[in-house]
């Protein structure tokens, strides 16, 4: 079992060019959750920022656009890095992915010094609404916190085994509303999340589309079509922890549907927001076999 450390390693083939492997237990299926082949493009960046592009001074992601064009696959995964523009106070790279020779993903990715922002700052009362139960994460850790209570496995976590690399908390009188779920999370092997891990904990949530359907239908999968990836804070160099998750779906049909997602840190201040495209499919098309030359989604 790889650590997110090791999962996303990256390693250097040329000023513009990376290459990380992709592991079979951060899959869904046969596929690499999507969330983590995110993660694996912002440790590219971050790699590309701290040498190619090291006199920007930009080492922190504050924004990603990744369209995934085809079904990803474990094993080696290039990584090519064009130089968008370069600008004093922001820059911009174009990171194609390739497996085999097919381009699988591709992402735009803004990144700045967020150490180092400077102009105005507003207070604008926002608020989760429904309000997220309170938390004593020292309680939570034992299990032992009054609103919150750990997750054993997750359904289908043979098929999902992406899905066993955090331990989940979720409200004990429930979720809210059925339409979305709030959760905290920390990574099963004890480990601290990171800025590059902000991609996969974006995409680690319970499915809420099987809050409807029928149980005794088998899985589906719910492959991203689209992720972006809105970083409010970066978190500290020695990572943290916990991270509080809240997922909201507004409409799923013709089997497609839209993700809302917020991030918040131990003390209630948001790390990020993310929105999600994704279809629903019955789980046997992510176990198809790959029709040559590629296969599209």
């Amino acid at each position: 079992m790889t650590s997110w450390e090791e999962a996303t390693a990256v390693r250097k083939l040329s000023s513009n060019t990376y290459e990380c492997h992709l592991y079979d237990d951060w899959c869904i299926g046969s596929v690499p959750n999507g969330g983590y082949v995110t993660g694996c493009i912002l440790q590219v960046v971050s790699t590309h920022y701290s040498t190619s592009l090291a006199k920007q001074n930009q080492p922190h992601t504050i924004a990603l656009h990744a369209e995934f064009l085809r079904r990803t696959q474990t094993g080696p995964a290039i990584f090519k890095v064009d130089d968008v523009k370069l600008g004093r106070q922001a820059s911009i790279v174009h990171v194609h992915m390739s497996q085999e020779g097919r381009e699988e993903v591709v992402a735009y990715v803004t990144n700045s010094n967020i150490d180092t922002e400077e102009g105005v700052s507003f207070d604008t009362a926002y608020q989760l609404q429904p309000p997220r139960p309170r938390v004593d994460l020292s309680k939570l850790q034992r299990d032992e916190d009054s609103n919150w209570k750990v997750q054993g496995e997750m359904p289908f976590a043979h098929f999902r085994r992406a899905s066993q690399k955090v331990k989940w908390h979720f409200p004990r009188s429930g979720q809210a509303l059925q339409n979305l779920a709030d959760e905290w999370l920390c990574f099963s092997d004890g480990t601290n999340f990171n800025n590059s891990s902000i991609g996969f904990v974006a995409d680690m949530f319970p499915q809420i589309v099987e809050s409807y359907r029928d149980e005794s239908q088998g899985p589906f999968w719910y492959p991203t079509l689209l992720l972006n990836l809105d970083v409010k804070k970066a978190l500290p160099p020695e990572g943290v922890k916990w991270l509080a998750v809240r997922v909201q779906v507004k409409k799923v049909k013709n089997g497609r549907m839209d993700i809302e997602v917020h991030v918040y840190d131990a003390e209630g201040d948001l790390v990020a927001l993310s929105h999600h495209v994704g279809f629903v499919l019955d789980a046997s098309r992510n176990m198809a076999t790959r029709r040559k030359p590629d296969t599209k989604i």
